[in-house]
């Protein structure tokens, strides 16, 4: 059997065999169950120790998983480096049919070209092509995208190339700020109202934390004080005897020095010593 132990699953062979020798009488009580539903294997095998290495000889490397590595994980690695805050932007990453590789056209510019630039045939060109382009996203996998499709077929570097798709995409975003910013005052301008934005809700939300933070501390110092003015002290009777001389008439002031028990009275005299 090797290392597997499978005496557990051949239980029932061993007591048909007893009982077709006439060695059990009856059948045990776990017979007619065990025969219809055996135990599994997971049950009852143990679970295969690595081997380990012999004769200082190194295991083997069959089943080491391969590093797989793109071109893109680098560029990924260098735009998100530059811009930390991009992981923070929410992002779809489910796929309806895994083709979005065919669908968008990573030769199409990020943001519309100047016409100085490419001019007016080419300005043209964009706004007839972004009609099948304008559900693309509009992110850090788009410079990476767009990144790469100019190194492989604009003839650019790496650094010319990273440079051109995150000025489209700076370019692209500030024309979409723009464009929503002069739509938002348009709209409050014909009488529009709009709620709180995100940041106003979240400082409300953390003036009121803090507020609450205050009422806390407050409930906690004087608790405190309170703790600490009930405390004991050993000089609590010479000062409660302080303030009943303060407060006394003249005519038990003028005799006070005379009555032994005060602190200013004068010292017994006579009597026993005290022993330690």
């Amino acid at each position: 059997m090797g290392r597997l132990d499978l005496s557990a699953q051949r239980v029932h062979k061993y007591a048909t065999q007893l009982l077709e020798s006439k060695t059990l009488t009856s059948p045990p009580p776990w017979y007619e169950t065990v025969g219809t539903i055996p135990p599994s294997a997971r049950l009852v095998r143990p679970v295969l120790q690595r081997a380990t290495k012999k004769n200082g000889k190194k295991a083997s490397r069959l089943f080491t998983p391969v590093k797989i590595s793109y071109e893109e994980d680098r560029l990924r690695w260098e735009y998100f480096n530059d811009h930390p805050w991009e992981l923070a932007k929410p992002r779809v990453v489910l796929e309806d049919d895994g083709k979005d590789y065919q669908r968008w056209d990573w030769s199409h510019a990020l943001c519309r070209p100047e016409e100085r630039e490419v001019g007016l045939r080419g300005v043209q060109a964009w706004d007839t092509k972004q009609r099948t382009q304008a559900n693309r996203p509009l992110n850090g996998e788009a410079v990476v995208q767009r990144q790469s499709w100019l190194m492989r077929n604009g003839g650019l570097t790496e650094a010319a190339a990273y440079d051109k798709a995150r000025k489209e995409l700076y370019r692209s975003r500030h024309a979409r700020e723009v464009e929503s910013r002069i739509a938002r005052e348009e709209a409050r301008a014909y009488g529009a109202f709009f709620g709180k934005g995100p940041l106003e809700v979240g400082m409300e939300l953390e003036d009121q934390q803090y507020a609450n933070w205050v009422e806390w501390a407050k409930a906690e110092n004087q608790a405190l004080a309170a703790q600490a003015s009930n405390a004991y002290t050993g000089d609590e009777a010479d000062t409660a005897a302080a303030e009943t001389m303060v407060g006394e008439p003249e005519e038990l002031q003028e005799v006070a020095d005379q009555i032994p028990a005060s602190s200013a009275g004068q010292t017994a005299m006579g009597g026993a010593a005290v022993h330690p």
